[in-house]
């Protein structure tokens, strides 16, 4: 039966793994904390978005169009801003002696009188958008819940694919080293050196339409994205290969892939968990920017980029529009910013004595 390890005082000492001593201290930044849980309720929503009572995000209803966040029902709400602007251009008329906008206020009463009628036999006409709808009559909070899965997932794919091949180069070139390390080093450079954001952006315009854009901006994004863990992955293997563990595992008959698939990549796991959990944010940025220029997703799926760059064209007069998708993006990446400086700081080895 296995026994505790004791101090110099003769006293149990009840092991702590790297994990948990790593757990135990990202519990104490507050910031971390808040953004491990804004990031979890984040990809719950996300994950149970299908089964939430959400309207159709597609759905578009004419009768609802530009309707401001109300937790009144859509009816109600569409007849209250058809009102105001009756009044506005009444006052007008009246008041101010502008009777050259008698049209105007004639046809705004007519609008008036055939949006009410058409309410009357409009079922959705109790509907309720507390985040308000867009140009289309489309609910923005069930767009901006479908729009964060597919920003998320492009950012979590794009994050797993660019990790699993900076790892495979970076493990093989630091460990191999030689010409194999300066062909693949020197390959990099060349990569790195290419424009980035612009090979993207003519990547997703030859995109033919009709083509699937989430699966060719996944190829994209994630074309160049691995250059930098495969750098610090090389590193990390280069200053580990030569350690003590290594040696007896090598004079134990251990193989290359074993060497640094069993025993030197899982030393490094903590590098390479923080830079995900940075590089994430970096993705759903690149996509929500390429969306915004009109190369990322297509309708009439939408992102937060598509949703942004929507809000941006009637900013002025319907401000939700703008920021609802603007607050959730900005939220979800601040979360996941404290949560990677939380885990540096947590899986750091030279953190263990900071107050």
């Amino acid at each position: 039966m296995a026994t505790n390890a004791v101090n110099e005082f003769n006293q149990q000492v009840k092991p702590v793994s790297l994990w948990a001593d790593a757990w135990k201290r990202l519990r104490k930044n507050r910031m971390s904390l808040f953004g491990l849980w804004v990031v979890g309720i984040y990809f719950l929503v996300a994950l149970a978005a299908p089964i939430l009572p959400l309207y159709d995000y597609t759905e578009q209803n004419l009768n609802h169009v530009n309707l401001p966040p109300s937790l009144k029902p859509a009816g109600v709400v569409a007849v209250a801003q058809e009102q105001k602007a009756i009044d506005q251009i009444t006052d007008l008329v009246k008041n101010q002696g502008r009777a050259d906008l008698q049209p105007n206020l004639d046809q705004k009463i007519a609008e008036m009188a055939q949006l009410q009628a058409s309410l009357a036999a409009d079922p959705t006409s109790n509907n309720v958008y507390i985040f308000g709808t867009d140009y289309l009559g489309r609910d923005m909070l069930s767009r901006v819940i479908y729009g964060g899965r597919i920003s998320m997932m492009i950012g979590l794919v794009g994050t797993i694919t660019a990790v699993l091949v900076g790892i495979i180069i970076g493990a093989i070139a630091g460990y191999a080293g030689g010409r194999l390390d300066n062909f693949l080093m020197r390959f990099v450079d060349i990569m790195y050196g290419l424009p980035y954001m612009l090979i993207v952006i003519i990547l997703m315009s030859m995109v033919p339409q009709g083509t699937n854009s989430t699966v060719v901006l996944f190829v994209a994004i994630a074309l160049v994205s691995w250059l930098t863990i495969a750098r610090v992955v090389r590193g990390q293997i280069i200053s580990l290969k030569n350690s003590e563990f290594v040696e007896a595992a090598r004079s134990m008959g251990a193989g290359t892939g074993r060497i640094i698939f069993r025993h030197l990549l899982p030393n490094t796991l903590g590098v390479i968990i923080i830079f995900s959990t940075l590089q994430m944010p970096s993705f759903i940025m690149n996509e929500s920017f390429l969306s915004f220029l009109g190369l990322g997703v297509s309708a009439p799926a939408a992102s937060w980029g598509t949703l942004v760059s929507e809000g941006v064209q009637g900013m002025e007069l319907y401000p939700w529009r703008l920021l609802v998708p603007a607050i959730a993006m900005t939220l979800f990446l601040f979360a996941m910013n404290f949560l990677g400086d939380g885990l540096r700081d947590a899986l750091d080895p030279q953190s263990k004595n900071r107050a």
